[in-house]
C-alpha cells in the first residue's frame, strides 16, 4: 500500500474528529414545575395577606397611576435586577448539569515508527504506522453521580430563586405598607396644620379685640410654626418612602401617582401552635433538605472515583516495507495502590455532616422567627385595637369639648392646645400600630409561606 494512500482515511478520521459538535439538548427547569407562591397583596378587602399572585406572560410595561400591592408585587417581579440575575444563574447550572452527563470524547492517536534511518529504513521505507482509538469508561457510577450533584445544584438554584423572590416580594410589601403609612402621615400633618392655622387666626381675632392677652397669639404662631415643620418633614418621609418602593422593580424615580389600600383592616390572630405546622412551607427549609440531598450525592460520587477507570484502545497498524496491515488493541487501569480518593471520601462526609447540621439550625431559627413575629404581631394588634376603640374616641370628645370651650371661653388657650396635642399624638400612635401590624403581618406570612387569612378560615371550618 502506498504511503499517501495509506494517509488519506487518516486525514479524513482527524478531520472528522476535528468538526464534530455536540448538539447541547437542555433538560426542563425544576422551576417549570413549581407550584405556584403565596406573595403579598392588598385584597378586594382591603385586607394585606399573602395570595397567590397569577402568572401571566404580559409584561408590566407602564406603572398605574393608582398604585395597588397587586401592581407593585407585579412590576418587583417582572423588572426586579436581583431576580433576572438568579434566572441567569438557574439556566447556567443546568448547561453544567447537561455538561456532567456527557460522555469522555474518544482519542484517536497516530505513531509512524522507523523511518528516517539508515538502510533499510531510510524515509518511510520501513516505517510502522499505527491509528489507534482510545475510548476511557468510567467505572462506579461516576457519570451518573457527577450529573446529580450538578443536577441538584441546579435545584439548590431554583430554590435560591425562589427564596430571593418571596424576599423581593415580602420587601415590597413592606415598602407599600410604609409609603401608605407616610401617605397618612401627611394627610394628618395636613389637617393638624390645618387646624394650627385656624387657631392662630381666632386667637389673633380675640387679641386685636382685647379679649386675650397678646402672649396666646404667640403660643398659637409657635404652634402653627411647629405644625408647619412636622407638616414638610412627613412629606420629605414620604417621598423617599416612595422612591424605596420604586427601587424594587428597578426604577430611578417614583414615577407612581398615588398608593392605595387601607391600613384599618386588621383581623384577630390565629394562635402561635397552629402557625407552627405551616414551617415546612417555608422555602428555606426545602432547600436545606436539598443541601443533605446534594451533599449526599457528593460523598457517592467520592466513593465512586476511588474506583479507577479503564481505558480501551483499538486500532490498525501498517507495515510500509511489506505493505501488510494488522490489528492492535488494548487496554489499562490505574492501580489503586496509593490514591483512593480517601481525602474526598472524608472531606464529603464532613459536608453530609455540615448540611444535617444547618438544617437543624434554620429549623430552630424559623421557629424562634415565628414566635418573634407573632409577639410582635399580637402586640401591634392589640395597641391598635385598644387606641381605635378606648383611647381614639376619648381623645376626640376631649378636643372637640375643649375647643368648644375655649371659643366660649371656659378654657384658655393652653387647655385647648395640650387636648389638640394630645388628639394627634394619639392617631399617629394608632397609625404606627396599624403599620407595625402590617409589617409584622407580612413576616409571619414570609415565614409559613401561606396567608394568614388561609389559616382563620382552616381553623373556623375544623371548629365547626
Amino acid at each position: 500500500m502506498k504511503l499517501n494512500v495509506f494517509w488519506v482515511p487518516v486525514t479524513m478520521t482527524l478531520l472528522t474528529a476535528g468538526c464534530a459538535t455536540q448538539q447541547a439538548t437542555t433538560t426542563p427547569s425544576i422551576a417549570e414545575n413549581v407550584p405556584p407562591q403565596h406573595v403579598l397583596e392588598l385584597n378586594a378587602g382591603s385586607r394585606i395577606s399573602a395570595l397567590a399572585l397569577p402568572a401571566t406572560d404580559e409584561p408590566v410595561e407602564t406603572v398605574p397611576d393608582l398604585l395597588t400591592m397587586v401592581s407593585a408585587m407585579e412590576l418587583a417581579l417582572k423588572k426586579n435586577p436581583t431576580l433576572s440575575g438568579f434566572s441567569a444563574e438557574i439556566r447556567a447550572r443546568d448547561a453544567a448539569a447537561l455538561q456532567a452527563g456527557l460522555l469522555q470524547n474518544p482519542e484517536l492517536g497516530v505513531d509512524v515508527e522507523n523511518f528516517a534511518g539508515k538502510e533499510p529504513l531510510d524515509g518511510f521505507d520501513g516505517a510502522e504506522t499505527t491509528i489507534v482509538f482510545s475510548q476511557l469508561v468510567e467505572l462506579g457510577g461516576k457519570r451518573g453521580n457527577r450529573r446529580m450533584v450538578a443536577t441538584l445544584d441546579t435545584t439548590l438554584a431554583e430554590w435560591d430563586y425562589r427564596s430571593k423572590k418571596l424576599d423581593v416580594l415580602a420587601k415590597t410589601a413592606k415598602a407599600f405598607v410604609e409609603v401608605l403609612i407616610a401617605q397618612e402621615q401627611v394627610s394628618l400633618n395636613a389637617e393638624l396644620l390645618k387646624i394650627a392655622e385656624q387657631t392662630t387666626t381666632a386667637v389673633s381675632e380675640k387679641v386685636d379685640a382685647g379679649k386675650v392677652s397678646p402672649v396666646e397669639k404667640s403660643r398659637a404662631q409657635i404652634e402653627l410654626a411647629a405644625a408647619r415643620t412636622e407638616a414638610n418633614k412627613a412629606v420629605r418621609e414620604l417621598a423617599a418612602a416612595r422612591q424605596r418602593l420604586a427601587g424594587f422593580w428597578g426604577s430611578e424615580r417614583a414615577n407612581f401617582g398615588r398608593a392605595t389600600g387601607q391600613l384599618s383592616d386588621i383581623s384577630a390572630l390565629p394562635d402561635e401552635e397552629s402557625l407552627k405546622a405551616f414551617l415546612d412551607n417555608n422555602p428555606d427549609l426545602t432547600r436545606g433538605a436539598v443541601e443533605i440531598e446534594r451533599s449526599e450525592a457528593a460523598l457517592r460520587l467520592a466513593r465512586s472515583q476511588a474506583v479507577p477507570d479503564l481505558t480501551l484502545r483499538a486500532g490498525i497498524r501498517n507495515f510500509q516495507e511489506t505493505d501488510d496491515n494488522a490489528f492492535v488493541a488494548g487496554v489499562s487501569l490505574p492501580l489503586p495502590l496509593f490514591n483512593r480518593n480517601q481525602g474526598g471520601v472524608s472531606e464529603a462526609r464532613a459536608r453530609v455532616d455540615k448540611a444535617q447540621s444547618e438544617q437543624r439550625a434554620a429549623k430552630v431559627g424559623l421557629a424562634t422567627s415565628l414566635s418573634d413575629s407573632w409577639q410582635n404581631l399580637a402586640a401591634a394588634y392589640m395597641e391598635a385595637v385598644g387606641l381605635r376603640d378606648a383611647i381614639l374616641p376619648g381623645a376626640q370628645a376631649t378636643y372637640a369639648s375643649t375647643e368648644l370651650g375655649y371659643r366660649e371661653g371656659k378654657f384658655d388657650l393652653l387647655q385647648m392646645l395640650d387636648a389638640q396635642r394630645t388628639l394627634f399624638t394619639v392617631k399617629r400612635q394608632y397609625l404606627e400600630s396599624l403599620g407595625a401590624y402590617h409589617l409584622a403581618s407580612t413576616d409571619l406570612e414570609r415565614l409559613i409561606g401561606v396567608p394568614l387569612l388561609d389559616i382563620d378560615k382552616t381553623n373556623k371550618e375544623n371548629a365547626k
